[in-house]
């Protein structure tokens, strides 16, 4: 896969089309796509890189490992706890799916409501 191709999936991933992704960067609508042509300047594909949240490597395929926020890591780990029951059950059974997503909810009240969402 090459720069504009791995570019264009993670702006998909991200909700964004390429001229979005590069207006939001600061750079010309159509910009990205002559990285099929020509590798883009250092600072461009920087500009990039942060509106995706991911790294440079990331986007030149030097690497698979998407940069996430804490934040992100946070939900996706809790989520993973919760859909491989290796936290929350009760009386040794297994949560039911509708409840895992309301525990979800509370801890996200709870993290909101004690200013924790900022860290």
């Amino acid at each position: 896969m090459n720069l504009l191709e791995r570019t264009k999936l993670t702006a998909k991933k991200r909700g964004f089309s390429l001229s979005e992704t590069a207006v939001k960067a600061g750079l010309a609508e159509k910009s990205i796509y002559s990285w099929d042509r020509s590798n883009p300047k250092a600072d461009n594909l920087e500009k990039v890189a942060n509106v995706l949240n991911v790294s440079t490597d990331y986007l030149l395929g030097r690497t698979d490992v998407m940069n996430i926020s804490p934040q992100e890591q946070e939900q996706i780990d809790m989520k993973d706890m919760l859909q491989d029951n290796r936290i929350l059950s009760f009386d040794g059974k297994p949560i039911p799916e509708k409840d895992k997503e309301q525990i979800l909810d509370f801890i996200e009240f709870l993290k909101n409501k004690n200013g924790r969402d900022n860290e």
